[in-house]
């Protein structure tokens, strides 16, 4: 399979590059009393380290802390693109690769920079050490999700000692892992839109509800039972909706899917008419194209049906350009397999802010700790859930987490007021 369009533009520049690079003497790091611009002399000199380091000013506390961060990270991504190789093949491992060995080149940098002030080795920084262990347990897709992160966030741009070379760098590596992640994500978009929505609205509604009805003083029992039926009614009804939903969808694709059996038509039809230019005029070709694409099928009728030629390349010709409604279908899948996901994602957000009533009925929990702890229980779900969509995306997961959170307190707070006013309404 060959790589999409923009991974192999990028790939090939980068091996452009590094053909020119390997011509060249590795880029002298920047003296540390560096001029305001920040990057002024800041390229290939092609002089040694030696005379280099002789001539270089001694680092700041700062700027040593700062380059030793920076080669933790090049260290810890090269390491990152080494393990996603391993679970590579074809193209792909060889673009990992490259991208490990770019990193290698940044580390070298950073390394003569430092020289002794290298030892002993740094650890990165516990953000980069958790997005690996996360990238890790989650799989190949959040790996190249959190290295897609990663190069985005880049502060080479504002860093003197770094070239512009290597900022560029950063920039493009960026760009690498989103076409390498752009399928994956398209796989992953119809199953993990069911399961963010179904689990996010499991975990609000639910909320919403126990919290509504604890307001109005039931007893725990009371709003256990509340909220059990809140969760078997609403992911019974999240069910049946994406059910609906996606079998609606797929009918709409298959509508516009050519007729299998339309090609056995097509040597009965008037040639000097060439009707059957209006149905690729239909499809969107110039009449000039459409023309020409019709005489060409009338052409193969009179050959043999063998290969490509004959009525199997009239049919494929009919058939032909529905890769997208094809690909789209599969994106959205059946309509049993996103019921079942829809009632398992909603179930389990749902049963989260009942555990602590449950608790509270069988004597483990104090009744009045109850709803403080399935607030608690809902609002850490929510920020996982926000986190991790904002992950996937490729974008920062705190205002994503954040917003999840609002947005499920918002609703379970104006609902516990209602639940609250209809109480005091009823005493």
């Amino acid at each position: 399979m060959r790589p999409p369009p923009l991974v192999r533009s990028i790939c090939a520049s980068r091996t452009r590059a590094q053909t020119a690079a390997e011509r060249m003497t590795i880029p002298t790091p920047p003296s540390t009393a560096s001029s305001p611009s920040g990057r002024e002399g800041n390229t290939a000199q092609g002089v040694s380290s030696d005379s280099a380091s002789a001539s270089r000013s001694e680092p700041t506390r700062q700027q040593i802390r700062r380059w030793r961060r920076h080669l933790a990270e090049e260290r810890m991504e090269a390491r990152t693109y080494r393990a996603l190789a391993e679970r590579r093949t074809g193209w792909e491992r060889e673009i990992l690769l490259q991208l490990a060995d770019a990193e290698r080149r940044h580390e070298e940098y950073w390394l003569a920079l430092l020289q002794e002030r290298a030892l002993p080795a740094p650890r990165p920084p516990m953000r980069t050490r958790l997005s690996a262990w996360l990238a890790q347990m989650f799989g190949t897709i959040f790996i190249l999700a959190m290295a897609q992160r990663a190069e985005q966030r880049t502060t080479y741009d504002l860093d003197a000692d770094a070239t512009a070379q290597m900022a560029a760098d950063e920039h493009i590596h960026g760009e690498v892992i989103r076409g390498l992640t752009a399928r994956s994500r398209e796989a992953l978009a119809g199953s993990f839109r069911a399961a963010v929505f179904g689990a996010n609205d499991g975990l609000v509604s639910n909320l919403a509800l126990v919290m509504g009805v604890a307001a109005t003083g039931m007893a725990p029992r009371l709003v256990l039972a509340t909220g059990v039926a809140g969760l078997l009614s609403g992911a019974l009804s999240m069910a049946a909706g994406e059910w609906v939903s996606v079998k609606s969808q797929r009918e709409l694709l298959d509508a516009s899917i050519p007729d299998p059996e339309a090609h056995q038509a097509v040597p009965d039809l008037d040639v000097n008419a060439n009707e059957l230019a209006l149905v690729f005029r239909a499809r969107g070709e110039s009449p000039e194209e459409a023309d020409a694409h019709a005489e060409k099928v009338f052409r193969q009728i009179s050959r043999p049906a063998l290969s490509d030629t004959g009525q199997i390349a009239v049919r494929a010709a009919l058939e032909g350009g529905n890769t997208t409604q094809a690909g789209a279908g599969e994106q959205i899948g059946t309509p049993w397999h996103a019921a079942a996901s829809s009632f398992c994602f909603f179930a389990i957000g749902a049963l989260l802010p009942l555990l602590p009533y449950l608790l509270a009925l069988i004597g483990l929990v104090p009744v009045g700790l109850a709803a403080a702890m399935a607030t608690g229980i809902v609002g850490l779900a929510l920020l996982g859930t926000g986190g991790v969509v904002g992950v996937l995306s490729g974008q920062s997961p705190t205002p994503r987490a954040f917003r999840q959170l609002f947005i499920g307190f918002g609703a379970a707070a104006l609902t516990y007021s209602l639940g609250f006013l209809f109480g005091v309404a009823l005493a």
